[in-house]
């Protein structure tokens, strides 16, 4: 699985398709009823030097794609390798963690994101030290995440949103942060 075209046409993810992977993320959080912005938004520079980065680092992040001749990249799948303090029952610490599963509407019930996702989890089982994988399903996704295996973790998962607001690099400022840049607890 560690490189070139796997079954159903499937491929490994290059440095290359970072704007690809940038286009897709954008059609997935749009699904979920997030403003995007158009294509001149300030995040997608920012994501796609991102994804160019992690996918330098053949060890702990990966992504499958699948390539239309007619449309490019229109599916994918990621897979990071999440580094974590040791236990009795992973001693490696190693937690694996499965994002941006994203299809173009226009190449939708063929299923390409299932042979991403199968992907991934095939170098999960087969090139790392990753014994158990955490996803955030969508309404959308649930099913197939589910007929592969996944289920609730044995532990409730909470968040915490702290609200930042961002400048146009996607970075936040002291003065925007909660308080003002001023300590909360002061």
């Amino acid at each position: 699985m560690g490189g070139g075209f796997v079954s159903g046409g499937v491929r490994r993810a290059v440095v290359g398709d970072a704007a690809a992977l940038v286009r897709l993320r954008g059609l997935m959080l749009e699904a979920m009823g997030m403003t995007v912005g158009g294509e001149d938004a300030g995040w997608r520079a920012v994501a796609e030097a991102w994804f160019a980065e992690r996918l330098r680092d053949k060890a702990n992040f990966v992504a499958y794609v699948v390539e239309d001749a007619e449309l490019g990249v229109v599916s994918s799948a990621v897979g990071a390798c999440e580094r974590r303090a040791p236990g009795p029952v992973n001693p490696a610490g190693v937690h694996g963690h499965v994002s941006n599963i994203s299809t173009d509407p226009r190449r939708r019930r063929r299923g390409h994101a299932r042979a991403c996702l199968d992907a991934v989890l095939g170098w999960f089982r087969e090139e790392t030290e990753v014994r158990v994988i955490d996803l955030n399903a969508t309404g959308d996704g649930i099913e197939l995440y589910r007929s592969v295996g996944f289920d609730a973790p044995r532990f409730p998962a909470l968040q915490l949103r702290i609200r930042e607001m961002t400048t146009a690099s996607g970075r936040a400022t002291d003065a925007d942060r909660p308080g003002g840049g001023r300590s909360l607890w002061a």
